[in-house]
């Protein structure tokens, strides 16, 4: 069987999709992944094979430009940006310009089924104008499609105007994709379904299935030191990808500062970010700029995020306590859940302090609650099925 997946150009909203891709190929399918910017070559090193459907320009730094605000008229944005500026927020932008593209190349592909995030409206798109089924997966940790409150308020990524307007000139008609299900990746305590249970969506009546999230942000070699268990409590410290290209990585000032005077060894993970304007780091802090969460959260006690849903879900799968300072759009919500669940703890990173971190930090250490709590949404997530049985279960219903 060819699959086509397609996704946008985020690190946060690609890299869940790769283990399913991974299980796809392991299968002994034919993939193609669809997607753009950045993450086509991320994809690539991840090793498979991809198709850049927005090339000659970075979507991706666009988009973060314009979410940001200040940037300069430009003469020769695409018409597919001022489409998507008229008529819906940031990521109508993908919908508008990577969709024609996907559908060209899934006919060259010549694909038998479309798999793609639930916040990816080209990839719904594509299955219509393929004209074979699609299998939606849920991306996120925090929320599912599945929400009857999040599809009321991202109902112009399911339909409404924009969508509208890019089946009438892609001539698609008003039929809805295919959908044989949707996958539901959280943990069941977490919002998702138990191993043995499915829903049937309200909207079609398309099942909704479990899957196990399975972490994926990017393979490296591995430092010596990662293999050894600490002499003191590891800590983790990262900001991902998003939030240091918007507005900088000073919020990790308060954060050292506090870790810098506790018995713990800091790993901070500020990947291309600059880290000079830091200062001098504490001495137990070990800067590795780019590593990946699941090369070293393993061995860790805790971690310190900004609530990232990839970055949320990681400490979840390994079972590590967490504390989450919210930056902007979804993060919020994912320490929401991390606090409800009891997997750790949240403050407004806008008035915490060095006393406030470090109090933080020792209860995830010191009580046991936190690591307790850790370890049965941790075993939850390995009883779910995997990206495996989940494509096996999609691929035998297709038959």
């Amino acid at each position: 069987m060819k699959i086509l997946f397609a996704s946008a150009p985020g690190y946060g909203l690609t890299l869940p999709l790769v283990p399913v891709v991974w299980a796809a190929r392991a299968a002994g399918h034919e993939v193609l992944l669809a997607t753009s910017a950045e993450i086509a070559e991320v994809s690539a090193r991840a090793g498979l094979p991809v198709a850049d459907v927005f090339p000659g320009r970075d979507i991706w730094a666009d988009l973060l430009a314009s979410v940001k605000g200040g940037a300069a008229p430009d003469p020769d944005e695409p018409e597919e940006y001022r489409i998507a500026r008229q008529h819906q927020g940031p990521f109508g932008l993908f919908t508008a310009a990577m969709t024609k593209v996907t559908i060209e190349a899934g006919q060259a592909f010549g694909a038998d089924l479309v798999v793609y995030p639930s916040d990816h409206g080209a990839g719904a798109l594509a299955a219509v104008a393929l004209g074979v089924p699609a299998l939606e997966v849920g991306n996120r940790i925090s929320w599912s499609a599945r929400d009857r409150s999040w599809r009321t308020e991202h109902d112009d990524l399911l339909g409404g105007e924009l969508v509208t307007l890019m089946r009438e000139k892609l001539g698609l008609g008003d039929a809805p994709p295919n959908v044989i299900a949707r996958i539901d990746p959280r943990a069941p305590s977490m919002g998702g379904l138990r191993a043995d249970e499915e829903h049937a969506d309200e909207r079609d009546g398309a099942p909704w299935w479990p899957m196990q999230f399975v972490p994926y942000n990017g393979g490296s070699v591995l430092p010596e030191w990662v293999l050894r268990k600490p002499e003191q409590p590891r800590v983790a410290v990262t900001l991902g990808t998003v939030v240091p290209a918007m507005t900088g990585i000073s919020s990790l000032k308060v954060v050292l500062d506090a870790l810098g005077g506790m018995d713990v060894e800091v790993v901070l993970a500020a990947g291309a970010a600059d880290v000079s304007e830091l200062g001098e780091l504490p001495e137990n802090v070990r800067s590795v700029g780019y590593l990946p969460l699941s090369a070293f959260l393993p061995g860790c006690s805790a971690i310190v995020h900004h609530g990232g849903s990839g970055t949320t879900a990681a400490p979840l799968f390994y079972g590590v306590p967490q504390l989450v300072l919210p930056s902007f759009a979804d993060n919020p919500m994912s320490a929401e859940r991390v606090a409800e669940r009891g997997v750790g703890l949240s403050h407004d990173p806008s008035t915490v302090d060095v006393s406030t971190v470090r109090k933080l930090v020792r209860q995830l250490l010191d009580e046991d609650s936190f690591s307790s709590a850790a370890a049965e949404v941790r075993a939850e997530i390995a009883g779910q099925p995997s990206p495996s049985d989940v494509l096996a279960r999609a691929v035998a219903a297709l038959r």
